[in-house]
């Protein structure tokens, strides 16, 4: 049983140290001549233009959250599929089936009432009742 630990602990101190190396090996050939335009701080490419506090918009955030939020959801499916063929073969396939269904009718649920709140919407207008 310590055996199949030291294989482990072996596993972690060598990725350890190739990572260690790598990043020793990368600083040693890289060209260390800095200069002011090297060290102005950039963000895709673009001159900075104003402070670096600006206030961003959060339906970036809402968006990008219902998207992580679906996408793991989804990512629950794979599973069931793996398996499926097998338990056709021991008789519950129906019952699989079902609960697959069910929680695809959970996710659909949970997009009506995203895209009712109109949150999937970029630009917003302000509705006047």
């Amino acid at each position: 049983m310590l055996y199949d630990f030291s294989v482990v602990l072996v596993f972690i101190l060598f990725s350890i140290l190739f990572v260690w190396a790598a990043m020793f090996i990368s600083w040693l050939l890289r060209p260390q001549k800095p200069t002011r335009e090297k060290a102005m701080i950039y963000e895709c490419g673009e001159d900075p233009v104003g402070g670096g506090w600006v206030q961003c918009n959060i339906r970036f955030y809402v968006i990008a959250v219902i998207f992580i939020i679906f996408d793991v959801e989804v990512i629950f499916i794979y599973p069931v599929a793996v398996v499926f063929k097998k338990m056709i073969g021991q008789g519950m396939g129906l019952y699989v089936l079902s609960e697959l269904l069910i929680f695809v009718l959970i996710l659909l649920g949970g997009l009506a009432y995203v895209w009712k709140k109109d949150d999937l919407r970029w630009i917003k207008t302000i509705r006047e009742e």
